[in-house]
């Protein structure tokens, strides 16, 4: 079962009277008139992280992939909460100091604060975290508009190629190697541009499972399609050089997810001041494509002006 068929089957129902549940169909849930936003996520060993020879590393990106909820829908996050299931193997005093002095790092350069969570004891590893924060509005899904222009920020492709290196699936030098393992383990996040984003967008998504699915996700209950342009996604120098040598496709590099980029629409009209907020801000901010009418069906199309498809279009949660 997909994930989306078990909420709508089971759950959306719970939720259909609590407007700020938002039907269940979004990165978070939002009361407007207390501007309180809080979302929720579970990780677990083998499936969100491969394993926990790194805790200070592995306990980062948890906390950035969750924060990332937020800062998409342009809230600034504010405080956490942290529950982890696991037992001594993994729990160790060294682990713990590491874990505690990585989520101190973490909470000055995002300006975030802990307050509370769990620990239960398990022998299968995993951490969920509830992240708060506090926004007039926010960014919904499902409200782009007939000819938007589809943007994402950062690079794409990075963290994938660091997981397959951990996997020993891909084999680079040393330098290439430190770059894509710190982009899996470190994803840079947007934080700089959530006022923006609130002004600019229309709807907007973070890239977790993949550009591709999440994309359908962002717009999945609208009549609308998409068209993607392979050659303007945008990719780091090192994936550019990785790609040339390993001779692989660069559409399906970069629909894997785990990037935590801002993928979002915006009006036409606007394109200007979004180079301008690029410019002056530092932030990488590409024109990927444009929504389209539902009559015709969403594609991606390559240099040659041709449709091609990806292998693997993202994570999917299947049950």
């Amino acid at each position: 079962m997909h994930e989306f068929e078990l909420i709508n089957n089971f759950f959306s129902k719970l939720s259909k009277h609590n407007l700020s549940a938002l039907n269940l169909n979004d990165d978070v849930f939002f009361d407007k008139k207390k501007k309180l936003a809080i979302s929720v996520d579970t990780y677990n060993i083998n499936t969100h992280f491969i394993d926990f020879k790194s805790p200070d590393l592995v306990i980062k990106k948890i906390l950035r992939s969750s924060i990332s909820d937020l800062i998409c829908k342009g809230v600034k996050p504010k405080f956490y909460f942290i529950s982890g299931s696991g037992n001594k193997k993994n729990f160790t005093k060294k682990n713990l100091l590491k874990i505690s002095k990585s989520l101190e790092n973490e909470q000055k350069k995002y300006g975030i604060s802990l307050c509370g969570g769990d620990t239960t004891f398990s022998n299968k590893l995993s951490f969920t975290v509830t992240s708060l924060g506090y926004s007039k509005d926010i960014v919904y899904r499902n409200k782009s508009r007939l000819n938007d222009d589809i943007y994402v920020t950062g690079n794409l492709g990075d963290s994938f190629i660091g997981l397959q290196i951990l996997k020993g699936k891909i084999r680079v030098n040393s330098k290439m190697s430190k770059f894509f393992i710190k982009k899996y383990y470190e994803p840079d996040l947007q934080l700089n541009f959530i006022n923006n984003l609130l002004k600019l967008a229309n709807t907007s998504i973070d890239i977790s499972d993949g550009l591709i699915d999440d994309l359908k996700k962002m717009i999945n209950k609208q009549n609308v399609s998409f068209n993607i342009f392979e050659e303007k996604i945008p990719i780091s120098k090192n994936l550019r050089q990785l790609i040339k040598i390993k001779k692989l496709k660069k559409i399906d590099v970069i629909s894997r997810g785990d990037d935590y980029q801002i993928l979002f629409t915006a009006n036409p009209i606007k394109s200007r001041i979004i180079r301008k907020i690029s410019k002056i801000k530092g932030i990488k901010i590409t024109k990927i494509g444009k929504i389209v009418t539902a009559k015709n069906k969403s594609k991606i199309i390559n240099i040659k002006n041709k449709q091609i498809e990806a292998k693997n279009k993202g994570y999917i949660h299947e049950f």
